[in-house]
């Protein structure tokens, strides 16, 4: 009996990497999804396009990117932003960190590099919130240079082409992941052979229900040839995402909303949000309002109706938001655990930006 080829020790990409190139920029130059980031050479906009693509879908992000240059055309101009435009402008693509680490790498290209880019992946690796991925991406879309990627996309269509048996989680096989990305990228073009790869993946060779009869690279797929794609890239067993009851106060005073604005750094920090918290064990949803606006705002409060119910999931936890109307007793609101708070009229609420799940309900208000 045959013994199954590890591709951990032995190196299978030689003897396929002609056909993988050769056979993956054909297919994109005339297959390539039209974006707009994809019809400038500017190094901002490539930069800023590949941080909004952190775990997010192209076709979600093309608005926001559109939205986001229209407003901050220069790497000057997002280095000045405030913080609340900012966050406004970026409001509903979630991952809040990616614009902060945005503007903090601005920020140090325009006051330590004197408005210089960097100009390798090594020196991209060296900014807030850009890792060995992204920084490959920027390197070699916007720089020519030969620098692999290896996002999501990138790894089901290497795992499914050398039918690879181990787990991605596997720090020996993510390393050989990218020496296998890195091995496949041609001297010439790697910008547009990255792309290729990541719109494989994102077209063709999907999680579920590949389309393996569109795919430019199927004859060198051993995992079609096994008859079993969908099988890879094998992964250990998901862990489940906890699930928290949370609590909001709707406060109004003279037409007025108690908003708080998120620690920076924290989760959704620098958002501006309805005050409340989880529900500890033990309490119910009244006595939960209580603690949180006396915690967090020095305030005492009175809860009233109920008004929403809100499901969200964020990427590491879900949450049920329950909303209530309540009324401001005494205390004056101090910023115990946010950094600022303020009454803000309900007209004026679209210039704040909110988290994700207190949007759901502002058309109750």
């Amino acid at each position: 009996m045959a013994q199954k080829k590890s591709y951990l020790t032995n190196d299978p990409v030689p003897a396929k990497r002609p056909c993988i190139r050769r056979a993956l920029l054909n297919w994109f130059r005339t297959n390539a999804r039209d974006l707009p980031w994809r019809r400038s050479h500017d190094i901002y906009a490539i930069w800023v396009s590949e941080i909004m693509l952190q775990q997010t879908r192209a076709e979600t992000v093309v608005p926001y990117f559109e939205r986001f240059m229209q407003r901050f055309p220069t790497v000057e101009s997002l280095a000045l932003a405030r913080e609340d435009e900012l966050l406004r402008v970026w409001q509903g693509l979630g991952y809040y960190t990616r614009a902060r680490n945005l503007q903090r790498a601005a920020k140090i290209i325009i006051s330590e590099r004197n408005g210089a880019f960097p100009q390798t992946a090594e020196e991209w690796s060296q900014m807030p919130g850009v890792g060995p991925y992204t920084a490959g991406a920027i390197g070699s879309i916007a720089l020519g240079i030969r620098a692999p990627v290896l996002d999501g996309n990138v790894k089901r269509v290497l795992a499914r082409l050398f039918a690879i048996q181990d787990a991605l989680e596997n720090a020996q096989v993510r390393k050989r992941l990218w020496e296998i990305a890195g091995d496949l990228v041609p001297p010439k073009y790697p910008g547009d052979f990255n792309q290729a790869m990541m719109e494989l993946g994102a077209r063709i060779c999907t999680p579920r229900k590949p389309l393996c009869h569109e795919c430019p690279v199927r004859q060198v797929c051993d995992a079609l040839e096994q008859g079993n794609p969908e099988n890879f890239p094998i992964r250990k067993r998901k862990i489940k995402i906890p699930h928290y009851e949370v609590v909001a106060a709707v406060i109004r005073k003279n037409g007025r909303y108690l908003l708080g604005k998120r620690p920076s750094g924290g989760m959704l920090g620098g958002l501006w949000e309805f005050p409340g918290g989880k529900v500890e064990h033990g309490e119910n949803h009244e006595q939960a309002l209580i603690r949180e606006l006396r915690e967090e705002m020095g305030i005492e409060i009175e809860v009233g109706p109920y008004l929403a119910v809100v499901k969200h999931t964020y990427s590491h936890y879900q949450i049920t938001l329950h909303v209530y109307e309540c009324r401001h007793r005494s205390g004056t609101p101090r910023p115990e655990y946010h950094q600022e708070v303020k009454w803000i009229l309900r007209s004026r609420l679209k210039d704040y930006p909110l988290p994700a799940a207190d949007l759901k309900f502002l058309d109750l208000l």
